[in-house]
């Protein structure tokens, strides 16, 4: 059976994940950069300023008062648990393994233009926002691909259809990179890292062990008792959680890096060169190039999931009233995962040891014995810190939190896809089958629990991206709007919503401000 399930998905998966895919991918992001005048480039000290300089005030990290809504903080924590997860970690060092060290080149670009990706999709969602019968916020593609494509002439029914495909692509998606593939490296880490032998050494499910299967049991408990209490508990989790692990994280990367330190140049070289002239163990040519390429793209899209639309569903329960406000936190987002915290993951690998004789050699692609691409940054941790596997405790520690973390934020993406199919009253019901499907992810292969996600990524992509071209003149004219008003100081009319009531409501907190 799971030989079946490995064959179709590799049907498909080659098909959403072929140039036809990559392109729409990036040239949505190139199309979003140039619309908005390379916002992210021309506006950088604006959108830092308003994100990272902003943590301090209280409008932004203090909680909301307002039913079904969080702070922009809460948003951003909460979005960051759901994309900070195993594709930092092993995602990184699966595309450096496959695709060489020029796959973190590629990373790069799909973050750069995934930056206005994420902006876009996060824009579109404010606007076409609105409250379901909870009094709670529900934006997502669902609704901009149904009330904002849907509306064009002739596509009424094409964005109806689109909705629905992308609501339905979500909740699988859910259940694939928010659940199985995240609960698959978890287990894999701790296994490892804290092994009990009593329990390794028991098989139930043919290679499986008893103590994955209880691994998987306890995430499971743990998953239930936060996300049955729905998004403000998942807020108030994660905005705990992920700033400390993200600098836990960043700081220990540091520190390997450090140690490493002549090896730091050698690896940005090679990571430059090799984007174009792979080592020999990725192919020959052109070939190799697109290998690099396509791991590149698909890893950093698994990392902070700039073109899937997810982070839009919680990016639409932010108490701030201006969509660009809230656009630019995507923006911030897809920086922190990628530009920051999957960079350190690779320069782990790739200075850990040096290039050559490290866990990773650069130039064959072979990995130190005992290693595989779920345990190579623990491997390269415990070289520094191998007292006791402290190293790969530590990772193994962190895979947890960043893995069980997207976990969370993952069953709130599924639950508004729930909820915009079957109604908000139902959610509950989601929430319960996302929690059954952790189980999976103990029992299931590497390769075949991560292969589904990349397939249900991609096809929740392409609805979604269809919806983010269609809209683009709508983003520019609120990216202009917002430039005139807060950057320019242009006395004109806000543009914030697609409903009358909705705007006018909120132009008056604007001028309250």
């Amino acid at each position: 059976m799971l030989d079946k399930i490995a064959e179709i998905n590799g049907a498909v998966n080659g098909v959403v994940w072929g140039i036809p895919g990559l392109v729409l991918l990036i040239g949505t992001g190139i199309l979003m950069t140039i619309v908005t005048k390379v916002f992210q480039v021309s506006h950088i000290g604006h959108w830092f300023k308003k994100t990272l300089g902003s943590l301090f005030k209280k409008d932004v990290i203090g909680h909301s008062k307002e039913k079904g809504s969080i702070s922009p903080f809460q948003a951003l924590c909460t979005a960051l648990a759901a994309t900070v997860g195993t594709g930092n970690i092993a995602g990184v060092a699966a595309a450096i393994c496959v695709g060489g060290a020029g796959a973190v080149f590629w990373m790069w670009v799909a973050a750069f233009f995934g930056m206005m990706t994420n902006y876009s999709e996060n824009v579109l969602g404010m606007y076409f926002r609105r409250k379901n019968p909870n009094g709670e916020w529900s934006g997502g593609a669902m609704y901009y691909l149904r009330d904002g494509l849907g509306k064009k002439k002739g596509c009424k029914w094409i964005g109806v259809v689109l909705a629905v495909l992308f609501s339905v692509f979500t909740m699988l998606a859910s259940f694939g990179i928010g659940s199985m593939g995240q609960v698959n490296k978890i287990v894999a880490n701790v296994a490892v890292a804290f092994d009990v032998k009593a329990l390794s050494n028991i098989m139930v499910f043919g290679n499986v062990s008893l103590y994955n299967v209880l691994i998987g049991v306890v995430i499971m408990i743990l998953t239930a008792l936060i996300t049955l209490g729905g998004l403000k508990r998942i807020a108030n989790v994660a905005e705990k959680i992920v700033p400390f692990m993200v600098a836990l994280y960043i700081i220990g990367s540091i520190i390997i890096i450090g140690i490493n330190y002549n090896a730091i140049i050698p690896a940005f070289k090679a990571i430059f060169v090799n984007a174009f002239k792979p080592e020999s163990f990725v192919g020959g040519g052109i070939g190799a190039v697109i290998i690099a390429m396509t791991n590149g793209f698909k890893r950093g899209v698994f990392s902070n999931e700039a073109g899937l639309g997810s982070s839009v569903m919680v990016h639409s329960n932010s108490n701030i009233k201006d969509p660009v406000k809230q656009g630019m936190w995507g923006i911030f987002e897809v920086f922190a995962d990628t530009m920051v915290v999957c960079t350190m993951t690779a320069l782990v690998v790739l200075t850990s040891g040096g290039l050559t004789s490290g866990v990773f050699n650069v130039q064959t692609g072979e990995i130190a014995q005992g290693l595989t691409d779920a345990t190579l940054v623990g491997g390269a941790f415990n070289a520094v810190f191998s007292w006791g596997n402290i190293g790969q405790k530590f990772i193994a520690v962190a895979m947890f939190l960043f893995a069980f973390t997207t976990v969370l934020g993952w069953s709130h993406y599924g639950s508004k896809a729930w909820e915009y199919l079957f109604g908000a009253k139902t959610t509950v019901i989601f929430r319960i089958i996302h929690v059954c499907t952790v189980i999976f992810g103990a029992v299931l292969s590497s390769s075949l629990a991560w292969d589904i996600s990349d397939t249900f990524n991609g096809l929740m992509m392409i609805p979604n991206l269809i919806g983010v071209v269609a809209l683009f003149p709508l983003v520019m004219k609120i990216t202009k709007n917002y430039v005139d008003r807060r950057i320019k100081n242009k006395n004109v009319a806000p543009v914030l919503s697609y409903d009358p009531e909705i705007e006018a409501e909120a132009a008056k907190d604007l001028d309250a401000e």
